[in-house]
Parts: structure tokens; sequence; C-alpha cells
């Protein structure tokens, strides 16, 4: 199956199928002809993985980054970028980012400034990729003070979603991606209920589809695109709360999953949305397994803070939330009114 992301001369398509990772040769011999380097960005760990077999005909180098969020900053970025030039990369050159939503994200992101752009093909390697980070051209690292606050939009040639390397995913990383999914099922209005009979292969092309369609209208993120932050201020503030005691603490898409539960909640104390839309979303985490527990041993003030730190924020508390006519971003929202409804969800638990 393959998706377009449509972006006139940008345009490219996301490929979701068993062996998908076998085409990628063949199509950088034809998108990209002249490449004389071509580098993978990867983990030690994810290169001794079986299905890392499709590297060995690319004739690509290799740079082994660390895992996780421990590989989104200036540091290993620096280092990446230093290897490139040792390599000589040059501009008919490109970069193949291969790993989960960190590695796409750095990939990306090292793509997008060195040489002030070379071509980027990404191969997600687990399901948090596959349906959110390697689609729609954000690239970027952290900072101490948040989540992804430098990077550049850089679109990828193609981006290759493998369903057979899922297999050798750990429980726990299914779950992260299940988080993004979740926010997508969310975002289309679908019920709890029709969940019980998708396939895995089918909340990924649900989930790409949606971001492709809301992408190709809002490349930038100038408007539409904000709805796919859905659960990302509160799962964004416990992430960097999380990240600054353990890298491995919070996973993304078990912050996000956190986050969801929370903002219809939010939006409910608003008088925005009616209590069965809480019961749905409860039950659609609850099918995917996902936790809505907030870390017990983060202070409600504290995680207010961070909130009002997210880069979405326009210097006040900024949510996406759920209304009559849909969902849209929420400006201003009372800190007090946060506080209120985050210190009941936490008594819910």
């Amino acid at each position: 199956m393959k998706l377009t992301v449509a972006l006139a001369q940008r345009s490219y398509d996301v490929v979701l199928e068993d062996g998908a990772r076998h085409l990628v040769g063949q199509f950088i011999r034809q998108r990209c002809p002249d490449a004389q380097a071509k580098v993978v960005i990867t983990s030690s760990a994810l290169r001794a993985m079986p299905w890392f077999d499709f590297v060995d005909g690319l004739g690509a180098e290799v740079i082994e980054v660390p895992e996780g969020e421990a590989a989104k900053n200036f540091a290993t970025l620096e280092y990446v970028c230093e290897r490139l030039a040792a390599l000589e990369l040059s501009r008919s050159d490109l970069v193949i980012g291969v790993g989960g939503g960190a590695i796409t994200d750095l990939a990306g992101f090292a793509a997008a400034v060195y040489l002030r752009g070379v071509a980027l093909v990404q191969v997600p390697t687990t399901l948090v990729a596959q349906v959110d980070a390697a689609i729609g051209g954000k690239t970027g690292i952290n900072l101490t003070s948040g989540k992804n606050l430098v990077g550049a939009f850089h679109q990828p040639l193609g981006v290759f979603c493998d369903y057979a390397v899922l297999e050798t995913l750990a429980e726990r990383e299914r779950l992260s991606g299940l988080g993004e999914v979740a926010k997508c099922w969310l975002l289309e209005d679908r019920a709890a209920s029709d969940l019980e009979n998708a396939s895995l292969a089918d909340l990924v092309a649900m989930s790409v589809q949606l971001k492709a369609t809301i992408v190709a209208a809002d490349e930038f993120e100038g408007g539409r695109r904000a709805l796919l932050n859905y659960g990302h201020t509160l799962g964004h503030a416990l992430e960097v709360l999380a990240l600054a005691r353990d890298t491995d603490e919070l996973r993304h898409g078990e912050a996000v999953a956190i986050g969801l539960a929370y903002a219809v909640r939010l939006a409910h104390a608003l008088g925005r949305v009616d209590a069965e839309q809480i019961l749905n979303h409860d039950e659609v985490l609850r099918i995917l397994g996902l936790s809505q527990a907030v870390p017990d041993d983060l202070s409600t003030g504290d995680i207010v803070q961070a909130m009002g730190h997210d880069k979405k924020a326009h210097h006040d508390l900024t949510f996406v939330l759920k209304g009559p006519t849909g969902f849209e971003l929420v400006r201003g929202v009372s800190p007090e009114v946060v506080a209120q409804v985050l210190e009941g969800f936490r008594g819910e638990q």
C-alpha cells in the first residue's frame, strides 16, 4: 500500500507493507541517481537486528547514535554532522534515518542543516515512528527546557514502513506507538467499539492517512496541523519532567495517552463535551492497553508550569480540545482550572 503526502513539488509516498525496507535500494537508485554517498543513521542495537539486512545492498556508511531521547541533543547532532563532513557527503548525496521516532527526528534534522539541506529517506522501525514521527517533515532535538524546541521542517523523499520490523518490538515500544494511534482514532471521532476488530496494519494505515491529509493541508503547522498535538500539552510536560530524571522513565506515546485522558476531562470541565466523550476516550485507551496514570511523584504545580513552557503555547496555557464543532486549538485556559482538573484526574487513579 502507498499513501501520498501531497505537497506540490515535494509530494512523496509512504509505503506500508511487509518487506517495505527491501524497496529502499531501488527507490534511491531511481530518485537519487547521482548520489555517490549514502549514510544511514541508526543505533548499534538496531544495526544488530536481523531485518537490518536491507542496508547491505545500499553501499552505505553507517553512523551509530544512542537509543531513544538520549540521541536528541546538540552533542549528538554535532557528532553526526562531523561524521557527514568526514565522509564528504555532498548535496547530491543523501541521509537515511533507520530507527524510532528519536532517531528519525535526529536524522531528519541533520539532513536539514548539513550543507543547508541534503536528501532524506526515512525507514521508521517503531510503531510511533511509523504512524507519526517519520511522516510530515518535522525534525528536531530537545533542550533541557522542553522537547523538540530546536528543529526544522525537512520533508523526506520517501518513507518506508515495514510491518515486519514491528514484530521485533518490545511490548513497551508497541504500547508507546499505540498512544499516537489512540490520538488519531479519537481525532477521527471513531467509537471505541469499532476498535475491537481493527488489525495493527489497519491502525497504522488509518494513522498515516490522517497525518498525510492534515500535513498536505498545512505543511508548516499554521493552522489545522496543530490538531495533531492532541494530548501533547500534558504529554510533553510529563516527558520533560520525567526526562530530567531518567531518559527511559516515560515514553512519548505513554505520555500522550495520559494527555488524551486529561484533555477530554478538561474539555468537559470547560463545557465543551459531555461525559460520554470521557467514557469513549477511556474505553479506547483501555482496549489499546494504555495507562492513564500520572506519575505520583510529580507535583501538580510542576506539571502545570511545564505545560506553560510547551512550544505550542503562546505565553499561556494552550490545548487542543474537542468542542461542539470538532477539535480546535484553545488558548488562554485558566491555570486554576487546569490545575483543578488535573487534581481531579489524579484523584481517579
